[in-house]
């Protein structure tokens, strides 16, 4: 029988909690690969409360029951989870192990999925619950919560797919020699792997098995002869595949994997990124008699340098992206001032241009399309409940981007739907935000600076009128891969965000996305995608590289201040709307083409 209401599933974990002879869960939203985004069947904390976000988890004893987002969520937390069922509690302001040490006794066991954390995050759990004598237990039997889901989703069966080694710009064979080396010089005899997106590069395969992100649900165990174990569902695997991989890759039932991890590696040493492999992982390793230590997946830092393929191909998508989004714009530049467009058909309409290009495959992250006060919540989902009409007059942002043949796009965009004008202080703190975004694509720096030393060039004219944004600079973004790729960020370097000391390479794609946001009444961002680059001084001592802008759309002018703008950022913006209709004319006709035209004129 399907249980129906929120209050019966907690009602049904907790008497499955009982049976088990545990005192409380932890439910994530995460999935065994730690996926930025997880598949239906890993939706446990949705089912559970309700909550839509892509950040968060919820804590639930016999007694209490708690969920923790952060200052993104505060609003739709509330929108969409019971607060009768569920305390709101605030991250980082609020943390589980402070939770738990109020909510329970000495002698409390609180069980966790082993294989939906990380070895650090139980250890640090521990730590803080040591003295106030809580433990932290492992589910025996799996997960509570698929024990009470009756109609849990299976996993996607979609089939996984080769990757073209034209547009990969490098071969499997090579990129498991790379692997095979790092191995050998480090002293381990295997790697295990399990982030999705690192699967799909080393192998050169992609799949449909997580929304935006063209992955296959897959492991893989690289060893130090350059050979590859790849642990995936059967029905997944195709003739192609097979002869794609090639002999040197053993393809395994993906349900085989746990076993594996205790039978095969007994003596032999293994490493472990700490990010990615959930505890199950090391759990069974060990289990097995093999050693393992944690260090950074040895394809991490090789994914995110892009090659000369990966690169032309990135162009193309950006191309194809930015003839979709500025006929979109020149579309709500008619449609928006009558009124009669909300924020979700504005998402549709443009996915919809996005849809007319055939190499589309999939949206890159669900679409923020924010308007008015909702542009203040740089994270905003809209959905059924929360959709407004674009009131005339205002200011909408909206966030997006797609999956195509060679590339993965994000883009945001600020504009102002008539009639009438945006106020001063709309086109003062749009004006500012470009600067800070002229600022950081201008920049030139040496090599071995980081992403987290670059950050104030966004910030600093934001700064001089006393106003910031909360949000990271920059993230990577991958090849047909995760929007959101690391290790690189550019971010504020305090705060424990992670990344912003990575040393930034040629070949590394980051956005450039400063914002402003007034709480209640509008929000500002302006991103492109940049591409680190050498670049060549005369006299230069050492090696320097800057950004080349990848992304291009018209900026709307009506939202710029010019006498804000030094003659230097002027010169940049009529350079910059110049280089759009280069790249955008020759796909574009009549009415689009001649929008692109006027609004790339020069400032």
């Amino acid at each position: 029988m399907l249980m129906l209401t929120h209050e019966a599933r907690l009602a049904a974990l907790r008497e499955e909690l009982k049976r088990r002879g545990v005192d409380g869960f932890v439910v994530p939203i995460s999935d065994e690969h730690m996926s930025e985004y997880v598949g239906d069947y890993a939706q446990r904390l949705k089912w559970l409360t309700g909550f839509g976000g892509s950040a968060g988890f919820a804590c639930v004893t016999l007694t209490h029951a708690a969920i923790f987002v952060d200052g993104r969520y505060t609003v739709q937390v509330r929108e969409q989870v019971d607060g009768n069922l569920f305390e709101y509690r605030s991250v980082p302001k609020d943390t589980l192990g402070g939770w738990l040490a109020e909510v329970c006794e000495s002698g409390a066991r609180i069980a966790y999925d082993p294989w939906l954390h990380t070895w650090g995050w139980v250890e640090a759990l521990e730590k803080r619950l040591a003295d106030k004598g809580i433990s932290m237990v492992p589910a025996e039997g799996g997960n509570p919560v698929d024990a009470v889901w009756a109609d849990r989703p299976a996993p996607s069966p979609a089939i996984a797919i080769p990757h073209d080694e034209g547009v990969a710009g490098r071969s499997s064979a090579d990129k498991r020699a790379a692997v095979a080396d790092w191995l050998a010089a480090e002293g381990h005899d295997a790697v295990v792997i399990p982030a999705l997106d690192s699967v799909a590069w080393l192998l050169n395969i992609r799949g449909a098995d997580v929304p935006h992100t063209p992955v296959a649900l897959s492991y893989v165990i690289a060893h130090k002869d350059g050979s590859a174990e790849l642990f995936i569902a059967p029905e997944k695997v195709t003739p192609d595949l097979t002869r794609h991989l090639g002999n040197a890759v053993t393809i395994r039932d993906r349900a085989a994997f746990e076993g594996a991890l205790a039978a095969d590696f007994a003596g032999l040493r293994v490493a472990l990124d700490p990010d990615f492999a959930v505890v199950g992982i090391a759990q069974a390793l060990r289990a097995g008699g093999a050693s393992f230590a944690f260090k950074q997946d040895p394809t991490i830092l090789a994914k995110a340098i892009k090659n000369e393929a990966e690169q032309a191909g990135q162009r193309d998508a950006q191309a194809r992206d930015g003839a979709a989004v500025s006929r979109f714009l020149r579309w709500l530049e008619i449609e928006g001032p009558t009124g009669s467009v909300d924020e979700l058909s504005a998402a549709a309409r443009l996915q919809a241009f996005r849809e007319e290009d055939p190499g589309l495959s999939a949206l890159s992250f669900d679409t923020i399309s924010a308007a008015a006060g909702h542009a203040a919540l740089p994270h905003y989902k809209v959905d059924e409940d929360s959709n407004i009409p674009i009131p005339p007059g205002s200011i909408y942002l909206v966030d997006s981007g797609g999956q195509y043949p060679g590339g993965t796009t994000d883009i945001t965009r600020t504009v102002w739907v008539g009639p009438g004008e945006p106020t001063a202080e709309m086109r003062d703190r749009n004006t500012r935000v470009l600067k800070g975004h002229i600022q950081l694509a201008r920049a030139v720096f040496p090599q071995g600076t980081s992403g987290g030393q670059l950050d104030v060039l966004a910030r600093q004219y934001l700064w001089e009128a006393g106003v910031d944004y909360a949000h990271g600079t920059g993230h990577g973004v991958g090849s047909v891969l995760a929007v959101h790729e690391g290790p690189q960020r550019i971010a504020k370097p305090s705060g424990g965000q992670a990344g912003t000391g990575q040393e930034l390479h040629a070949g590394m794609i980051l956005s450039n996305e400063p914002g402003y946001y007034k709480q209640g009444a509008y929000g500002i961002r302006i991103e492109n995608l940049v591409l680190v680059e050498e670049r060549e001084i005369a006299g230069m001592e050492g090696k320097y590289l800057g950004f080349e802008t990848l992304t291009f759309v018209p900026l709307d002018r009506r939202l710029i201040d010019k006498g804000l703008l030094t003659a230097d950022e002027i010169a940049w913006e009529d350079a910059y709307h110049a280089q759009v209709r280069d790249i955008l004319s020759p796909r574009l006709s009549g009415d689009d083409l001649a929008w692109v035209e006027r609004e790339t004129a020069p400032l």
